[in-house]
């Protein structure tokens, strides 16, 4: 009976502790922890929901970025790339490059036509994984809402769309010639993608648990 009591108490701690995560997700979504460009970007941190929106081309990749870093954790969300027109993604593990017009370099979850759930390095040397079109073509809603997650744990990234895996390995290092080790930690951004007179991509339901935490 003691030994029954003790299974008890230790499961409403552990269920504690899992409920006291969820407060990574306002953390995370506090406009405070926010920067972009204002009139591209808005976030909305008890709807859970981060919008980018142009209304011309801003002739530049541009990105609403954290202005925490992060090194492993879980993020879903739902996406909608309005009218399926234009490309957009989340950087993870990502560097602010430019502070005024908010462009990054690092690995990016893609959202987009044809390349929906690859891992592309932005300004890194181009593609990490490419999903593939067989894949994209099962898993995707080009005009709705797609469920979206992204799994970050040490070297291992998952790419999730509507329960489809899109992307599952190991990331030791990044693209290109020089073939630098993958950063362990840096922003998380959405971006707004150059090259489309007019582009809306609403993220929703957003969810967000630091793994890092110890």
């Amino acid at each position: 009976m003691l030994r029954t009591r003790l299974l008890l108490v230790a499961a409403m701690f552990a269920a504690m502790g899992m409920s006291a995560r969820a407060d990574d997700t306002d953390d995370f979504l506090n406009p405070e922890n926010w920067q972009g460009r204002a009139d591209l970007f808005k976030i909305d941190a008890k709807a859970k929901t981060i919008v980018g929106e142009t209304m011309e081309d801003p002739k530049y990749n541009t990105f609403f970025c954290t202005k925490k870093n992060y090194g492993d954790f879980e993020l879903s969300f739902k996406v909608k790339l309005h009218g399926g027109v234009g490309n957009s993604g989340f950087q993870i593990r990502s560097a602010l490059k430019d502070d005024k017009k908010f462009v990054v370099q690092g690995p990016q979850v893609d959202i987009g036509k044809g390349y929906w759930g690859s891992l592309y390095g932005e300004g890194v040397g181009g593609m990490m994984k490419a999903s593939s079109p067989e894949t994209i073509k099962k898993a995707v809603k080009e005009s709705e809402f797609n469920d979206y997650k992204i799994v970050a744990k040490g070297t291992k990234i998952t790419i999730t769309i509507n329960g489809e895996t899109m992307v599952d390995a190991d990331f030791p290092k990044l693209p290109g010639k020089d073939a630098k080790p993958a950063p362990s930690e840096g922003i998380i951004a959405l971006q707004v993608h150059a090259g489309y007179p007019k582009m809306k991509v609403e993220v929703t339901d957003i969810k967000f648990t630091d793994l890092s935490k110890k």
